[in-house]
């Protein structure tokens, strides 16, 4: 479990793909504080570490993983938004992040308000629904509030602290994100009988 506040905006240095899946090696300060079979939140995909190289550390993901979220189209030099799982100890800072994508959306726009930016997602209603406004979403990892919803997208306004801590200040129109939708929408509409 995670929570959706990201502790450090790594680099992919490599992705060896083949026909059953990929193995990317990731830089980041916090490769010494992984261990072989933890979990790792990388642009909000949960993934368990495979090895650890001094600053470097590696995952493997499956063709399933690359398909249904915005990792299959990561290029060596991207920054990725990272994050280590919880520990019971730990405060609940952002919201309940499982690192189970629901989906990808897309960027469909960006403007400035005031000291914020404001960036507009387009996604699927099959996600949307989940959407509420002054909900949580996570996108690529990151806890935000929905500031307004429609049928066709949403909207996030993103402070210059989240602007600088995470990859989401080079989200422009047309990019893919990784989103996951709040856990406990998900739990009410299969507990109220509406579960697709």
């Amino acid at each position: 479990m995670f929570t959706g506040l990201v502790e450090d905006l790594g680099e992919l240095e490599a992705i060896d793909a083949g026909s059953e899946g990929a193995r990317l090696t990731i830089r980041s300060k916090l490769a010494p504080e992984i261990g072989a079979g933890d979990s790792v939140a990388i642009n909000g995909v949960c993934l368990t570490a495979t090895g650890i190289d001094g600053s470097s550390f590696g995952v493997e993901a499956m063709n399933e993983t690359l398909a249904r979220t915005a990792l299959g189209s990561a290029e060596p030099g991207d920054r990725l938004n990272l994050e280590l799982a919880l520990r019971p100890d730990s405060r609940l800072g952002g919201h309940i992040v499982q690192g189970h994508v629901d989906g990808v959306g897309t960027v469909r726009g960006t403007r400035e308000e005031g000291i914020a930016r404001v960036v507009t997602i387009g996604a699927d209603a099959d996600l949307l629904r989940y959407v509420v406004e002054k909900g949580s979403v996570a996108l690529d990892g990151v806890s935000l509030t929905v500031a307004r919803v429609d049928g066709e997208s949403f909207d996030v306004w993103l402070i210059p602290e989240t602007l600088e801590r995470t990859n989401l200040s080079a989200a422009d129109s047309g990019a893919p994100v990784n989103i996951e939708v709040d856990i406990v929408a998900k739990y009410v509409e299969k507990l109220a009988g509406g579960a697709r």
